[in-house]
């Protein structure tokens, strides 16, 4: 048994090798699905930067975090002094009571920021590989599993010129007997290369709609978010919040923030 795998791995890679070879210099064709393709980069493209924004957004949420903290600070020290500087008494408190509300109001914006942040990871690192992996398997049917690393010919196309130089040869018992075993191979790696390509194509036709669907969702929160945070519309802030049902924890949870997102 072990042989026999050894044995077939062997032909595989032959074959694979001649294809590069004959693709290298000229003499092999390739399969090339130039609309399959075009949508592949393109996908490849836009996880990049969506793995940007996402980035940037994270970074957004730390400094946000430190923001919060600080005026919380800031508020607790401007509200003892208060206590204890009776002759600034007045304008401590006030400038106190003006941290607490920006505090609050930063709590509130990093809930919207944090459900941001979560979504898009969950569509670039769990939607958008998922659909990479059967990306990944089309190629591997397309470019060979031991030389795809290299960039190399695939399976399909090395059977496809292998039955197609058989066809062209002289029939003898042999050789029609050669061909029909050429034929059963190349069928098989048709078979799951077409099988292949089709459950790509659906793939990204089904991650298209999900993408605008969830970013059209997410973008109208950040922005609502943002807008009402520098505006200092706090129940606008909130109404966010509860439009897109993010619920924020109670003060005094874990780093990095005090937020759950739903």
């Amino acid at each position: 048994e072990k042989f026999d795998i050894v044995k077939k791995w062997g032909i595989n890679t032959y074959k694979c090798t001649k294809q590069l070879l004959s693709e290298r210099f000229g003499r092999g064709s390739r399969t090339v699905d130039l609309e399959l393709e075009t949508q592949i980069e393109l996908l490849r493209e836009t996880k990049r930067k969506y793995e940007s924004v996402l980035h940037l957004a994270r970074a957004l949420t730390a400094h946000l975090y430190s923001l919060v903290q600080t005026q919380h600070a800031l508020g607790d020290a401007f509200a003892d002094l208060s206590q204890k500087s009776p002759e600034l008494q007045e304008e401590f408190g006030y400038n106190a009571e003006t941290q607490k509300l920006l505090c609050k109001n930063g709590e509130t914006l990093l809930g919207a920021v944090n459900f941001f942040v979560s979504s898009i990871n969950t569509l670039v690192n769990k939607t958008m590989e998922d659909t990479l992996m059967t990306v990944k398997q089309y190629e591997t049917a397309r470019w060979g599993r031991e030389l795809g690393r290299l960039g190399g010919p695939g399976e399909y196309d090395a059977y496809r010129t292998d039955l197609e130089e058989l066809s062209m040869g002289p029939r003898d018992a042999g050789a029609v007997s050669r061909l029909d075993a050429a034929q059963s191979q190349f069928q098989s790696h048709k078979d799951k290369y077409e099988k292949l390509r089709a459950d790509v194509a659906i793939k990204l036709k089904f991650l298209e709609e999900n993408k605008i669907k969830v970013m059209h969702k997410q973008l109208l929160l950040f922005h609502n978010a943002i807008s009402a945070y520098f505006a200092g519309n706090q129940q606008q802030l909130e109404q966010t919040l509860k439009q897109f049902n993010i619920k924020l924890k109670t003060p005094g949870a874990e780093k990095p923030s005090w937020l759950e997102e739903q």
